[in-house]
């Protein structure tokens, strides 16, 4: 399996950012790492590992770009308002760096978008804000509301990265285009979250697929087992 770290100055973040990517060709997949988690998460924890014949045989390539929730969304020591500023520029770093390096690279000219728990979050965020270049949204575990991250604060650039306060509203043509899995379990802390956002796509007649396993936690074994599921539908 072809591996390859990706380093450079993010114009936009103002820092040095890591990417991992694993593959030589296919459907181009950013991978979100968890909570605070960094751009090897997924590799350590053997998601990577699940979908190696996925990557082998040239079928998608998997980006897994750092994460910066210690400076956004976990970043207790500066301003609610300035926690959503920070996402917002990593935001940006996706769609106007990562993105376009990853269509560039596999030929496509849609992503697809994943993640595990607050990687779900990101996945789905990125995928709802920008439909017209993401084909297919693949989360395990996600929560979908930020409001838990902002002590009470909420104004619109929270407004348009929480999915479901924006999703109700949005009625861009492309999501309805997308195909989206929204993987869960019986005793997943994040449940809840996955049927409600499942019930704004079920209003809005949004196509998709509630997968919700029995038998299992919020963790990487049912993860590992979701993952190479999704893939083979594509």
């Amino acid at each position: 399996m072809k591996e390859e770290l990706k380093k450079w100055h993010s114009p936009n973040l103002n820092l040095d950012i890591e990417t991992l990517v694993f593959g030589h060709a296919g459907y181009p997949i950013l991978l979100f790492p968890t909570s605070m988690g960094r751009y090897y998460e997924n590799k350590d924890f053997k998601l990577i590992e699940s979908v190696q014949g996925f990557i082998d045989a040239g079928k998608v390539k998997i980006y897994c770009p750092d994460g910066i929730d210690k400076q956004s969304w976990y970043n207790k020591d500066i301003h609610p308002a300035d926690r959503v500023k920070n996402h917002i520029w990593y935001d940006k770093f996706l769609l106007e760096e990562l993105v376009p390096l990853a269509k560039h690279e596999t030929g496509h000219h849609k992503v697809i978008t994943s993640g595990c728990s607050f990687g779900g979050y990101h996945a789905a965020n990125f995928a709802f804000r920008h439909p017209w270049a993401v084909s297919h949204l693949f989360s395990m575990s996600g929560a979908f509301d930020i409001k838990g991250q902002l002590d009470g604060f909420f104004n619109d650039d929270a407004y348009f990265n929480n999915p479901v306060d924006f999703l109700p509203n949005d009625m861009n043509p492309e999501l309805w285009q997308m195909k989206i899995v929204l993987g869960t379990s019986d005793r997943d802390m994040c449940r809840a979250d996955n049927e409600r956002l499942s019930g704004i796509l079920h209003q809005k007649g949004i196509n998709h697929w509630l997968d919700i396993r029995p038998n299992a936690d919020h963790d990487w074994p049912i993860w590992r087992e979701m993952y190479p599921n999704y893939l083979a539908q594509l």
